[in-house]
């Protein structure tokens, strides 16, 4: 092969992952998890990571709106666009698990009223599980796009696959966008029966040995064992 075909086969293979990322956005707005321009999604890629951009409605992206971001957080490439402006937070997420290669984040219903309320999900339901721990955490508010925010959702992801973010959303992570997507469902899916729980009475919260058991009964679900 020559060095032509290589950077041919590798073009190739951005091309496909930056509209993996684009597929990605428009499946998250469209199930209404993101409503509007709101949310972002991205894939690692190359020592950084691809980006959905800033302020653009994703039925109008085309792959080449998809902004690569280096590990150090400087732009990269050929691209006109502003990465989101919640880059760093997907970039301390990466740093943080590096088992992980995907970042949904969502203001989806229920989970941003719980996160408005400052309510992490705790185990109620022993699906709570799939987020990797005995609860969904809550990480504390700070201005959107910061630093200090990057370093909050950093630190709840360090032992969850997805956490809620005070006065904002929540946030997934996966080996891959149809894994993280699917977990930011999941989330939106528990914050809604949680809520209701509250709206009737008190939640009967399962113990943390019953959760162990849970969490380690997941290791072989299903496909789950696939992961492991």
């Amino acid at each position: 092969m020559t060095k032509a075909d290589k950077q041919t086969k590798l073009d190739d293979a951005e091309k496909r992952a930056r509209r993996a990322v684009i597929d990605t956005a428009l499946a998250m707005s469209r199930s209404g998890l993101s409503p509007g321009r709101s949310g972002n999604v991205s894939c690692r890629w190359k020592g950084g990571m691809l980006i959905t951009p800033t302020g653009m409605q994703y039925e109008t992206l085309k792959p080449r709106d998809i902004v690569f971001v280096t590990g150090k957080g400087t732009l990269q490439g050929r691209s006109l666009r502003k990465p989101s402006s919640e880059w760093r937070f997907h970039l301390a997420a990466y740093r943080a698990r590096a088992d992980m290669n995907a970042v949904v984040h969502t203001h989806s219903l229920y989970a941003t009223v719980l996160a408005c309320a400052h309510k992490p999900i705790p185990a109620f339901h022993y699906m709570v599980a799939v987020a990797g721990g005995s609860d969904i955490p809550m990480v504390p508010y700070d201005t959107f796009g910061t630093e200090e925010l990057a370093q909050h959702v950093a630190e709840g992801l360090a032992h969850r696959n997805a956490c809620l973010m005070a006065n904002h959303g929540q946030i997934a992570i996966g080996k891959d966008l149809a894994q993280a997507l699917e977990l930011a469902h999941e989330v939106e899916v528990l914050a809604q029966q949680y809520v209701n729980v509250l709206s009737i009475g008190e939640a009967h919260i399962l113990p943390e040995e019953e959760m162990a058991r849970v969490l380690e009964r997941f290791k072989s679900y299903g496909q789950r064992a696939q992961d492991t």
